[in-house]
């Protein structure tokens, strides 16, 4: 059973769901991001868990915060077991309004975070016999590009890809590697205001499918899962 999990991206809604998740099954979650407050009073709350947390202060656009972090959590807590890739930025504009910087940006928060967190983690797994779950938070848009979301786009496709080749690298080792494709909205903390929420994705449950690829059997790991709203046609 996994003891030590890190998810790199935590704010209200579904990062906070996922490390309520697993901190409900016993494990030890760092949590990265750079809400200080936020995070520091999640943490508080999770401590009174099954399991326990930090919070980690990280600004993942940064390979030395990212070092720094995980070696925090390893102190804590020991050998990461666990790694959610879930972080990512977006301007949310189209080719010719998006600069260089805001177009770096979605890489630097997106795949190259997701880089060197898991190139800490692996190291970690590799170390305790190559056991350990790696899962990436994609979107509709991680296997269909947006409009006017280049940036956001790109960094969704390449951690696609960064998921798919880390699977079949670290999958003989005995570290399952799983990417998510989340086809539609998620729920905001603050509800929905006027529209209906079968329009979205429930945190809560996503959480659930994540803690569902930790546990899996490795006769049977899942690559890519596919979560969307319930919708009477399609």
């Amino acid at each position: 059973m996994a003891r030590t999990a890190v998810i790199a991206g935590v704010g209200p809604g579904l990062g906070e769901s996922i490390a309520r998740r697993f901190a409900s099954e016993g494990l030890a979650v760092g949590l990265l991001g750079r809400s200080t407050d936020y995070l520091e009073s999640l943490a508080t709350e999770l401590q009174g868990a099954a399991g326990d947390a930090i919070a980690v202060h990280c600004d993942l656009a940064q390979p030395s915060d990212i070092e720094q972090a995980f070696t925090e959590c390893r102190e804590a807590f020991g050998p990461v077991d666990v790694l959610v890739n879930h972080a990512s930025s977006a301007s949310w504009k189209g080719i010719t309004d998006v600069s260089d910087r805001e177009f770096q940006r979605a890489l630097d928060v997106g795949p190259r975070a997701a880089l060197h967190c898991s190139q800490e983690a692996v190291a970690d797994m590799r170390s305790t016999d190559g056991d350990g779950t790696i899962v990436f938070t994609g979107a509709t848009t991680s296997v269909r590009g947006r409009e006017n979301a280049v940036g956001f786009s790109a960094a969704k496709f390449a951690c696609r890809g960064m998921a798919e080749s880390m699977a079949r690298e670290l999958g003989p080792e005995g570290i399952h590697v799983a990417h998510v494709v989340l086809d539609g909205q998620i729920l905001p903390p603050d509800g929905t205001g006027t529209r209906d929420e079968e329009e979205f994705l429930d945190p809560d449950a996503i959480a659930e499918s994540y803690w569902h690829l930790v546990e899996q059997d490795r006769s049977a790991w899942t690559l890519e899962l596919d979560l969307r709203p319930h919708v009477e046609e399609f």
